[in-house]
């Protein structure tokens, strides 16, 4: 039986429902339940050791998918201790708990952002690379990898770390949804000067890496990238979605110094370098590992509808 955390979020509720169409039994973690739904409401960062580890009992494998996601205008008075909570110590809190239950695997789900926040042109990040994380966010889901990593050494638990960039499909919210919604609203955007390469990742792209880091047991433990088979520049990325909306794309080819000095001035520098610099990683140990082949760079209806539609979805999703 599977464990999954964070069932109820963009990508634990896609897992949860492949995967319960495909046979495998699960146990779904929440942190608040909707009465009859089935899943456990439960705070993993601040739950009682020997309760965690009973919710364990009989799970071979967690797919730990909770924590504190990314939050560009945050506000929380001390959003460090809180990503630290939700991410680096609710991770070890179930990871040494899962090592009490005799669980056998444990796979994380973590962010690009721990090896940095861009790549030069044609040299991807790889899982050997070190780690240089900028933020907050980014240096919590660090000390959460090696949260797990500390508590399944000297143990026969598998420790996987799936590292991840932007994931869109179906649902997503967030920046890619913004984006979305511009496109949509056909407003003008001055990005059709940016030339840079940025990985992605399909929704159903993690769900198969998912599965086949599930099925490759012991022999996926360590740290991977996950990621579109081809990466794509900003204004690709802008051309896509217009197509999938079916309008035309609105692009104005600002230079991206004037980009980067306007930024500058409006407080958005930040914004401004994801938008214009390269992010790329190389996803060729999970390939080598299990036999998992990343699908292509692909944005369709489904993708871009809005949030609680009901649309079709590609297979596999």
């Amino acid at each position: 039986m599977i464990a999954v955390t964070g069932a109820a979020g963009f990508v634990g509720g896609a897992f949860c429902r492949r995967a319960a169409a495909r046979g495998r039994a699960l146990r779904r973690f929440v942190r608040h339940a909707a009465a009859g739904d089935g899943a456990i409401a439960i705070d993993l960062a601040l739950a009682d050791a020997d309760e965690l580890a009973r919710r364990l009992e009989g799970i071979t494998a967690i797919v730990h998918l909770a924590g504190r996601a990314h939050v560009m205008d945050e506000t929380a008075e001390d959003c460090a201790a809180a990503y630290r909570l939700a991410n680096a110590e609710a991770t070890e809190r179930l990871a040494r708990a899962a090592v009490r239950a005799g669980v056998g695997q444990f796979i994380l789900a973590s962010t690009v952002k721990v090896n940095g926040e861009a790549t030069l042109r044609g040299q991807p990040f790889r899982a050997s690379d070190a780690t240089a994380p900028q933020d907050r966010y980014a240096r919590s889901k660090l000390a959460a990898e090696q949260a797990l990593a500390g508590a399944a050494t000297g143990t026969s638990m598998a420790a996987i770390v799936l590292r991840l960039p932007l994931v869109y499909g179906p649902g997503v919210r967030g920046n890619f949804r913004r984006l979305v919604d511009a496109v949509a609203a056909r407003r003008w955007l001055p990005l059709g000067a940016i030339d840079n390469r940025r990985s992605l990742c399909g929704l159903a792209n993690l769900l198969d890496a998912l599965e086949a880091a599930l099925d490759g047991a012991g022999a996926a433990a360590g740290t991977h990238f996950v990621a579109d088979a081809d990466s794509v520049s900003t204004p690709a990325l802008v051309r896509a979605i217009a197509a999938a909306l079916g309008v035309a794309p609105r692009l104005l080819p600002v230079p991206v110094a004037v980009l980067r000095i306007a930024g500058a001035v409006s407080g958005r520098r930040a914004a401004i370098e994801r938008l214009t610099q390269s992010l790329e990683v190389d996803t060729a140990s999970l390939a080598a590992a299990t036999g998992w082949r990343p699908r292509a760079f692909a944005i369709d209806a489904a993708t871009v509808a809005p949030v609680g539609a009901t649309v079709a979805t590609a297979p596999g999703i």
